[in-house]
């Protein structure tokens, strides 16, 4: 029989003493395979959730099911299952990427005979075949987010779990782990369950998304969906002086309403309008800009309209397309 790799949260609540509810009530079902982003500023309740589908940190109420278990009534069957790397990498700076493997090759019951090629395999998998024998301590944090999640595949966990698995990486490591949880899905049919703060990463990776705020989920669907839910472009102005900000702020005031705090000149256009009405405004309103832009709907902008507020992270543009 198959294994169940799916997630299967159904009312989940975490609530803390003396504190607001950091998972309200959640729901959610991530299908066998999919790669689910769940996206969410910090203290939206990403974390809380992650641990108690990881089974560390029991539920106030509701269920939750990974891959078939109940996580608080079959706790080590969910911990066979998965595999985990959270924001904080537990690696000794003592012991080199060898040893962190060879002993979780030991730990997770690994064949005797197994145990050298899986470490090999793992090694070449997350391209720290050349630093396997060195210290951790001198790795980077690249590196060691790397090692986290080879050690986090030793078992072949049908379910990973990544907590901000990027956060504080340099573009060129973060486009690497990109396209090795990619391959994870695509080719060995891993279940991933993947929070961030980067808007391009879930678009980049996830099948579907979700989106928490306040510890309620605010939205669900699929990138392009989402996109699709907000609909209208936006347009962007850096104009020449600061001076000129509130003229050309009560200029595009006509054609939409503004988006973030106030302080970028960007408005979301109503129904029917583009870009080229902006300019003839201003060409006709004498107004200068160094720079007017009109950008697609992105999830930042889902969030926006969701919540009234953006997510702070955000990869770049290249960082997306080298992923891509």
């Amino acid at each position: 029989m198959a294994r169940d790799n799916s997630i299967v949260v159904e009312r989940l609540v975490r609530e803390f003493r003396k504190g607001p509810r950091a998972v309200d009530g959640i729901d959610l079902h991530v299908a066998p395979g999919e790669i689910y982003g769940f996206l969410g500023p910090n203290g939206a309740g990403k974390s809380t959730t992650v641990l108690m589908l990881t089974t560390l940190l029991p539920p106030t109420s509701g269920t939750a099911r990974v891959g078939g278990y109940d996580v608080v009534r079959e706790g080590p069957k969910v911990r066979s299952v998965i595999g985990a790397a959270l924001q904080e990498a537990a690696l000794d700076p003592l012991l080199t990427g060898r040893d962190h493997l060879r002993l979780q090759t030991m730990l997770q019951g690994i064949a005797k005979a197994e145990r050298k090629p899986r470490q090999q395999e793992l090694l070449e998998r997350v391209g720290l075949t050349e630093a396997a024998d060195r210290k951790v301590r001198g790795y980077s944090g690249g590196m060691k987010r790397r090692l986290d999640l080879a050690l986090a595949l030793v078992h072949r966990p049908s379910i990973l779990f990544l907590d901000e698995p990027t956060t504080g990486l340099d573009p060129q490591s973060r486009t690497a782990l990109w396209q090795e949880v990619a391959r994870l899905a695509r080719e060995d049919g891993v279940t991933v369950f993947l929070t961030t703060q980067y808007l391009e990463e879930a678009d980049v990776l996830a099948d579907r998304v979700g989106i928490i705020d306040h510890g309620h989920i605010v939205a669900e669907g699929t990138p392009a969906a989402l996109k699709a839910e907000i609909g209208r472009p936006s347009v962007h102005v850096l104009p020449c002086r600061d001076e000129d900000r509130p003229r050309i702020s009560a200029l595009l005031a006509r054609f939409g309403e503004p988006l973030g705090d106030g302080h970028d000149l960007a408005f979301r256009l109503r129904e029917g309008l583009g870009l080229a009405d902006v300019i003839r405004a201003m060409d006709q309103e004498g107004v200068v800009a160094d720079d007017v832009e009109l950008r697609a709907p992105t999830l930042d902008d889902v969030f926006l309209a969701k919540t009234g507020r953006t997510l702070e992270g955000a990869a770049t543009a290249e960082e997306a397309a080298a992923a891509r």
